[in-house]
């Protein structure tokens, strides 16, 4: 028994005496990515400055600026695996990246697919910032983009995180990005009104409404079809989805209260 109780504090003492040995070198080790820590947060914060001031696209602003943050962190666990003697191992890790990128792409595939589809995505823009885009049967406005996913704002204020991947996979349709957006709504009239006025005087009252484009994209009435007795009509109109005082939706509502006061002062029955 003494000679067990002997052998371990032998052990001890010298786990003891490495571990004080070493101690200087942890001190190095976590200084450094102390230091490291520091240059990518502040490397993130000036990239993203001078990206926003020379691209008018701040969604590939911040996700450019925070890869490049990665890489001092990168390099910081590097230089701290030599500062505590395992150098050997920074190279072995090195040396061996490619397997390990086949292994750890293999077992995150997801992971690795949407950090892929992100790359591709920033440099090739189906979108920007504040785009209102339907994608995967989620429809909104973007908010924000990282490594793994797309941040949506849907209409009904929900946040919905989109995975990069099934973006690049699915048809994106974005309603803004020229800057035009279609409204429409449809009326129907008796089957023996007078179309040709009903249209003309639709016409005219949406001219004045506010938000409703009059000269690029004027609006448009045609007739729809023909249900017994019913004579369906499709307004059509356009909104400068550059402009933040115009909204979609007041619009289009503004659009049909002026059209049905319209047609009830000249007299036409709305079906």
């Amino acid at each position: 028994m003494d000679k067990f109780w002997n052998d371990l504090t032998q052990h001890l003492s010298t786990y003891y005496d490495t571990f004080i040995a070493l101690l200087p070198r942890l001190a190095v080790a976590i200084l450094t990515l102390l230091v490291f820590y520091f240059i990518a947060v502040n490397l993130r914060k000036i990239a993203k400055y001078r990206l926003r001031k020379r691209t008018d696209d701040p969604l590939m602003a911040d996700f450019i600026a925070r890869l490049a943050g990665y890489i001092p962190i990168i390099i910081g666990i590097l230089i701290a695996f030599k500062a505590v003697g395992l150098g050997g191992a920074a190279t072995s890790l090195l040396a061996g990246a490619g397997v390990s990128a086949f292994i750890i792409g293999f077992a995150f595939k997801d992971i690795g697919e949407n950090f892929l589809a992100g790359m591709v995505m920033t440099f090739h823009r189906p979108f920007r910032m504040g785009d209102t885009v339907q994608v995967a049967g989620v429809e909104g406005k973007i908010t924000g983009m990282n490594l793994r996913d797309t941040q949506i704002k849907t209409l009904d204020g929900k946040d919905v995180f989109v995975p990069n991947g099934l973006i690049l996979r699915q048809p994106i349709y974005n309603f803004t990005i020229d800057g035009f957006l279609r409204q429409q709504f449809k009326i129907g009239l008796d089957y023996n009104a007078d179309l040709q006025r009903a249209i003309a005087s639709i016409l005219e009252v949406l001219q004045p409404v506010a938000g409703i484009l009059s000269d690029e994209r004027p609006p448009d009435v045609v007739i729809g079809q023909v249900t017994g007795s019913i004579v369906e009509l499709q307004i059509y109109f356009w909104i400068n989805t550059f402009d933040i005082n115009v909204s979609g939706q007041r619009t289009q509502s503004e659009a049909i209260k002026v059209v049905v006061e319209r047609l009830k002062q000249e007299g036409y029955e709305i079906r």
